[in-house]
């Protein structure tokens, strides 16, 4: 484990900071924390404030008390980037006075104004387009209004303003989510090449693979770690071996001073025993007897109390360590009705028509208990597609013709009824069983006792995935095949790992379509396609050889 940067490189300083939700819940409560130069990956479950730290950086929101402190000029990139349609790309890289300034001077126009705009920035047009260029926005050109712009692209956008801008401190919060594979390496390039301070929020662990430090919140703390992902991983595995090793020699020495104690309790039986029968004898005078078991009593009260002593330090020495162990729970559950005969036909899409220009000519049939991986650029119509296998939407010709139950989980998670508990959310799904068997089900998907009576209003963004995953996964009948759109969208990494356990006990077939190809890759799909235009068959090496051409 490495250490934050010292103080005198100190950029950013958080101390004593305390912050609540609106509902009272605590998120920080004198958290002391300090960002130097270098890029540094802040980690952590659902709900443990990554987001909300940024925001208490940024200045978006302030701290219920303490302090922070930064050294320079932050530049944010939220989580949900949402840009008017109206402004022009020069507007929102904030260089659209100095341009026309520019312009005007180029134009003869020579009044003080226009060099005041200008300053000393006279390349703006050619940095702004190099910007641009570097994030694969080359072609989106400083006349074109936002509205034009598909959504990774506008978040491509608002990173280009940022890099423009060159800030002391740089905020991403979850920058890759909604960027197809090819935006991703952009972005990452972009990171790559920033030499100040820069703090990510992600999820993505080919962009954590790119950052100098990871910085792990955890219970109000945090944790710091060398190096990316992949040495956070090893590093934290290499802990939890010793914890778990500590935890065995508590437990046996718990059990060795439990001993001991039972021991110290029958020798001051036995003296008890052998001062009666010396009293009931009376083989010595009355006095010295008394004397005798007053000091036998006192030297064993001093045996049973140091052991009792002994027993509650071993038990608080197996408490510190059992609390060194991480408990993060695993979806584990068997869904025999899921599965699947190899060579039975799943679904068949022929000559099918999309809005907005996606097709697929010909037939294209999926048989067996196929993992297919649907990729294709921002815009392209991946999620069009499922919707209209789904039923959601109707096509503009041609048919898609599921053979098997079908559930869908979109982006939105809007399965669900906030106004429902997770145990009612279910029963929705499968109306013949009975709420003792909903909630047997559900806690093999970590909702346990009064979690499982929540309402999903309340749940965090992991727990209400999982509340989706497990309406659809136990919905009766069973579906045999599962169509997910970006699913690890705002998902921690150990929400990630959950979404895999519980994917590899569906038996059925699964058709998901997915930017984050690690986990694609984790899943074990047997099938790529990519719809560009029209839907072919590709492979995972195209795929990143794509990617890292792009």
């Amino acid at each position: 484990m490495s250490h934050p940067s010292p103080a005198s490189s100190v950029s950013v300083a958080c101390s004593s900071l305390t912050h609540e939700w609106r509902d009272g819940t605590t998120v920080f409560d004198g958290l002391d924390v300090s960002f130097g130069p270098g890029r540094t990956g802040l980690i952590g479950v659902n709900g443990s404030g990554k987001s909300t730290l940024l925001k208490l950086i940024a200045g978006e929101i302030r701290p219920s008390g303490g302090s922070v402190r930064v050294a320079g000029e932050v530049g944010y990139l939220p989580q949900n980037v949402t840009l008017d349609t109206a402004p022009r790309v020069e507007d929102v890289l904030g260089i659209a006075a100095a341009r026309a300034a520019l312009h005007a001077i180029e134009a003869g126009d020579a009044r003080e104004e226009h060099f005041a705009a200008v300053g000393d920035d006279w390349d703006v047009e050619e940095r702004a387009t190099a910007v641009l260029a570097g994030l694969g926005l080359g072609h989106i050109g400083l006349d074109r209004t936002t509205g034009e712009l598909s959504g990774g692209e506008s978040v491509l956008l608002r990173l280009a303003a940022l890099l423009l801008r060159r800030p002391d401190v740089l905020l991403l919060d979850e920058p890759t989510n909604n960027l197809d594979l090819y935006a991703r390496r952009r972005l990452y390039a972009a990171v790559e090449a920033w030499s100040g301070v820069l703090i990510v929020v992600s999820h993505d662990r080919e962009l954590l693979e790119r950052v100098d430090r990871i910085a792990d919140l955890r219970a109000g703390g945090v944790a710091w770690y060398g190096g990316g992902y992949s040495a956070y991983e090893e590093a934290v595995a290499a802990e939890q071996e010793a914890a778990e090793r500590m935890v065995r020699v508590a437990e046996s020495d718990l059990r060795k001073q439990r001993r001991e104690l039972a021991d110290a309790h029958v020798v001051l039986a036995r003296r008890k025993r052998y001062g009666q029968k010396m009293r009931d004898s009376k083989r010595e005078p009355k006095i010295v007897m008394g004397m005798r078991k007053r000091q036998a009593e006192v030297s064993a009260g001093k045996h049973r109390i140091l052991h009792e002593e002994r027993v509650a330090e071993a038990r608080e020495r197996l408490d510190k360590a059992v609390e060194a162990v991480r408990d993060d729970d695993e979806i584990r559950v068997d869904l025999p009705h899921t599965a699947v005969p190899p060579g039975r036909s799943v679904l068949t899409l022929r000559e099918l028509v999309l809005p907005h220009g996606a097709r697929v000519d010909g037939e294209l049939e999926l048989r067996g208990p196929e993992r297919v991986a649907l990729v294709g650029r921002n815009g392209s119509g991946k999620t069009t597609l499922l919707r209209t296998v789904a039923g959601e939407l109707d096509a503009v010709s041609g048919t898609a013709t599921a053979h098997v139950p079908l559930r869908f989980l979109p982006q939105r998670l809007d399965v669900l009824d906030d106004g429902l508990t997770v145990v009612e959310n279910v029963a929705r799904f499968a109306p013949e069983a009975t709420p003792n068997e909903i909630r047997a089900r559900l806690a093999r998907f970590l909702f346990r006792g009064a979690r499982a009576a929540q309402r999903t209003a309340t749940l965090s963004g992991g727990e209400r995935f999982r509340a989706a995953l497990a309406a659809l996964m136990l919905a009766e009948p069973a579906p045999q095949l599962l169509l997910l759109d970006e699913p690890t969208n705002n998902l921690d990494m150990a929400s990630v790992r959950q979404l895999t356990t519980a994917l590899e006990s569906y038996e059925g077939a699964l058709i998901v379509a997915s930017h984050d190809l690690r986990f694609l890759e984790s899943i074990g799909v047997t099938r790529w396609l990519r719809l560009d235009g029209g839907l072919r068959d590709t492979t995972g090496e195209e795929v990143r050889a794509d990617m890292d051409g792009a």
